[in-house]
């Protein structure tokens, strides 16, 4: 979950981070989710592995948008979370990205808050724009 925070920070989206578990600390869990709905927060980045549950358990909990992110845990490489959590069942649904890629996850995240944030809007764009100049700059001499 560092490269999402480390992403969030190059956009300098504030945030919060929490070590939190749907089974072995649920009323924490709770508690946690109704002070981030009362102070406001906009959308929620849940990283989890095995048989994932904490991303659907939060988005049963709050109407604020979860994006998850399967952890590789155990003997399956994240296989398992990734499948566990884009099998939520309907009406609770759960954004999830790759395997390990809490990066994709932070920029979903800041997508998500550029629509209502001019700013942050402008720093996507420029990103974006960056992003294109430096691969075509890498790959301009490849030779096949």
């Amino acid at each position: 979950m560092k490269k999402a925070a480390d992403v969030l920070r190059e956009f300098g989206v504030e945030f919060s981070a929490y070590i939190l578990s749907a089974h072995r600390v649920p009323e924490l869990l709770n508690d946690t989710l109704v002070k981030l709905e009362s102070d406001g927060v906009e959308a929620i980045i849940a990283g989890a592995g095995l048989a994932a549950h904490l991303p659907g358990v939060i988005a049963s909990l709050t109407l604020i948008p979860v994006i998850a992110v399967p952890v590789s845990s155990g003997g399956l490489g994240g296989l398992d979370a990734l499948l566990s959590i884009v099998q939520m069942p309907r009406p609770i649904p759960v954004a999830t990205v790759g395997i390990d890629n809490g990066a994709n996850a932070a920029y979903l995240a800041c997508e998500m808050l550029a629509l209502k944030y001019p700013a942050l809007r402008e720093k996507l764009a420029a990103f974006r724009v960056a992003m294109k100049k430096d691969f075509a700059q890498e790959n301009r001499e490849i030779t096949v």
